[in-house]
């Protein structure tokens, strides 16, 4: 870039500036939000989002410097749409990770389903992580485990919804043996993403988990659903 083409030394100012007014304004925001789905948070973090974009880019070319934030968007990691306008058929894919935060509440529960359980296989099976994690995952649905993952000892990681578009329905049976291999990018309609990059502190500051890692042997489980 030619030196007539830099931007000034006001401009990345007043770039900067616009990025601290974008910042209190997304705060602000998340403090008074309603929910999960807030549409006033949304729209600040994407406000938020622009403005960063514009000073890193401005910054580089004035002073050929970065800045240390990136912000991660569906749109830079999928192609455009190029599936049916009007589709018949849909998939939904869907990735959830999890940390193993609390082993032994984790294989207390599996446990209890066992005992629950007129044939059950006994304490072997669920006194170990892996099998504990079978038990829970073949008793509870995806959904469930996912609302009540800190009841199982679990710690939420990333996630991720894909909905993809299909002319038709795929046969019975067709894609069991890889669900995952023929994704078609081009065919996704929206992508939900949740991360701890998106968030950085929780909403309300709280970093309380180690004292209720401490606290654990000391908790009463909360109870299960007894007909499961």
């Amino acid at each position: 870039m030619s030196d007539a083409a830099q931007p000034t030394a006001a401009e990345v100012r007043a770039a900067a500036e616009a990025v601290k007014t974008a910042l209190d304004r997304h705060l602000a925001a998340v403090e008074r939000r309603t929910g999960e789905d807030d549409p006033t948070v949304y729209e600040a973090f994407n406000e938020l989002a622009a403005a960063a974009e514009v000073y890193d880019e401005l910054l580089y070319d004035r002073y050929d410097e970065v800045t240390p934030f990136e912000i991660p968007g569906a749109e830079d990691s999928l192609p455009p749409y190029e599936g049916p306008e009007e589709p018949n058929a849909l998939s939904v894919l869907i990735r959830r990770d999890y940390a193993v935060a609390e082993p032994q509440r984790l294989m207390a529960q599996a446990q209890r389903v066992e005992a629950a359980d007129d044939e059950g296989a006994g304490a072997e099976v669920a006194g170990t992580v892996h099998g504990a994690l079978g038990i829970l995952f073949g008793e509870f649905e995806a959904d469930e485990i996912a609302s009540r993952h800190k009841e199982f000892g679990l710690e939420e990681g990333d996630s991720t919804l894909w909905v993809l578009a299909a002319e038709e329905p795929a046969e019975p049976g067709e894609w069991l043996e890889t669900p995952f291999d023929q994704v078609d990018p081009g065919r996704v309609v929206c992508r939900f993403d949740v991360s701890s990059v998106f968030d950085g502190l929780d909403d309300d500051g709280d970093d309380g988990d180690e004292d209720l890692v401490d606290d654990i042997e000391d908790e009463e489980l909360e109870p299960l659903d007894a007909d499961r």
